[in-house]
């Protein structure tokens, strides 16, 4: 569980790496989609998910984190995983001048997403 709200621990859990973080390889396969798809909703190059050096810099750990975490916030009133993460790449968020979560992490505002998730989840309004 994280500050965002009461979160599905085993989807965050099932993506670690231990002393890795979080694994490209384990997300893609938890989303059924490959590491291009992973790469591009991330805004990284291909590399960035593919290279083990690469996957573990800190800039591409954060965006894996805030993906993670974003999606995870929303599995538990989306249903599903893929749900979840159906909502963060198609479904515009109005309090961002209609964006969607991917562009919105793409753009290094992950962090406002999670807020705001949180604040949903908290019963607050958007």
């Amino acid at each position: 569980m994280t500050r965002h709200g009461k979160l599905s621990a085993g989807f965050i859990a099932s993506v670690v790496a231990a002393g890795d973080g979080i694994s490209p390889d384990r997300l893609s396969t938890r989303l059924h989609i490959t590491k291009a798809e992973l790469a591009s909703a991330l805004g990284l190059s291909r590399d960035a998910v593919s290279r083990v050096a690469r996957h573990r810099s800190v800039a591409t750990q954060k965006r894996l984190r805030e993906m993670t975490e974003i999606i995870d916030c929303a599995i538990p009133w989306s249903g599903s995983e893929l749900a979840a993460y159906a909502w963060y790449r198609s479904q515009t968020v109005p309090s961002f001048g209609d964006a969607t979560a991917e562009q919105l992490v793409r753009e290094g505002y992950g962090e406002a997403v999670k807020t705001y998730l949180g604040r949903i989840a908290a019963g607050g309004f958007a």
